[in-house]
């Protein structure tokens, strides 16, 4: 029995009423009939008792009625499921970021949940000095960085957003009672250097390598997460250029952040495994660019 006819049979014995049948599923009487008439003779025997009156199941009809709808229904929604999987409306994506940033993003993952509301959807969070670790071990799906990234096995779309950078410093350092500072001081004082495997590239658009005039960035301690930063630089140990919306929500009595008047501006962009795109992917991406 074709999966069409256990539609029809199901809903004729719903509708009782060949006419209601062919509407509901927009097709001819005469293909209703059709089809009940080709299961009768499979079967062997009368599935409903008709009249010019009335149409009513039969007890064959009745029992078969009852062994194939929990059985239909099943088909269904396992065809809506892969539907669904399909066009990235079910499963789980796993979304990077660093510390809080997701209030960054927060429109595109409204607009991502109002979508695909079968979806779960976990922020993880990304340590800047080794941003590629949980793309390559599969733990997040879709990670957003700040560029340039130029991996090879990495995918990058467009751009999401962008931040400025402050200085953080300790309130008692010789800096700390400027209105801004300049990148020409990050060679006069040690600066927080990365404990990660981040390509040297990619950590120079954050703290670069040299001053606009030419002096030597001298790295200080080195720090794995931005609490050892902020420890470090809290100390006085090291001075360190930060994210101006992490320094915003990082307010303390130990820390001052101070603009820069020539600062680099950091830009944002979501990153996945080249080879590993799916659909749930796509619809991240394609909420990032509706956002935009």
């Amino acid at each position: 029995m074709e999966l069409r006819d256990i539609e029809i049979f199901l809903t004729l014995a719903e509708e009782l009423h060949f006419g209601r049948t062919a509407e509901r599923l927009r097709v001819s009487q005469a293909r209703v009939s059709q089809s009940i008439k080709q299961q009768e003779r499979r079967i062997g025997g009368a599935l409903f008792e008709r009249t010019s009156r009335s149409v009513r199941l039969t007890p064959l009809g009745a029992r078969l009625r009852d062994r194939l709808e929990a059985g239909y229904r099943e088909i269904m929604a396992g065809v809506e499921e892969a539907v669904a999987a399909a066009r990235g409306q079910f499963g789980t994506l796993n979304v990077g970021v660093y510390d809080n940033q997701s209030q960054e993003i927060a429109a595109v993952l409204d607009l991502f949940r109002q979508r695909h509301p079968q979806c779960e959807l976990r922020i993880r969070e990304v340590l800047p000095t080794d941003p590629f670790a949980g793309l390559r071990a599969g733990r997040v799906d879709v990670a957003v960085l700040w560029l340039p990234v130029r991996e090879p096995d990495l995918a990058v779309g467009p751009e999401l957003f962008t931040e400025p950078l402050v200085l953080a410093v300790a309130p008692d350092h010789p800096l700390a009672g400027r209105d801004e500072v300049d990148l020409e001081v990050l060679g006069d004082y040690p600066v927080a250097s990365p404990d990660g495997p981040i390509p040297d590239y990619v950590w120079q658009a954050h703290t670069p390598a040299v001053t606009p005039g030419g002096r030597p960035v001298r790295p200080g301690v080195n720090v794995a997460t931005l609490a050892e930063a902020f420890t470090a630089v809290s100390a006085g140990t090291v001075i360190s250029p930060i994210g101006s919306y992490t320094a915003a929500s990082r307010l303390r009595n130990d820390l001052v952040f101070l603009p820069f008047a020539d600062g680099p501006i950091m830009r944002y962009a979501p990153v996945w495994r080249g080879a590993g795109e799916t659909p749930l992917i796509r619809a991240f991406l394609q909420a990032a660019a509706d956002t935009r």
